[in-house]
């Protein structure tokens, strides 16, 4: 499992580091600007949930662990 999300999580930052390159920064809202700055907030959101997940799973298997 924690190699499936070290993947997921490095896919992310690749497509962060892709939108990055896409924006204008003279105008970020506007054409295909705007789309890589959505592009940039969900693949930081999806690297967040990636890394809680692969948190909550070590503090499951401590969990356990105890038992």
């Amino acid at each position: 499992m924690k190699i499936f999300t070290s993947i997921l999580v490095l896919l992310a930052l690749a497509l962060i580091v892709f939108n990055v390159t896409q924006l204008d920064f003279n105008s970020p809202l506007q054409g295909d600007s705007g789309v890589a700055l959505i592009g940039i907030a969900a693949s930081f959101c999806a690297v967040l949930i990636l890394l809680i997940f692969r948190i909550s799973k070590r503090i499951e298997e401590k969990m356990n662990d105890n038992r």
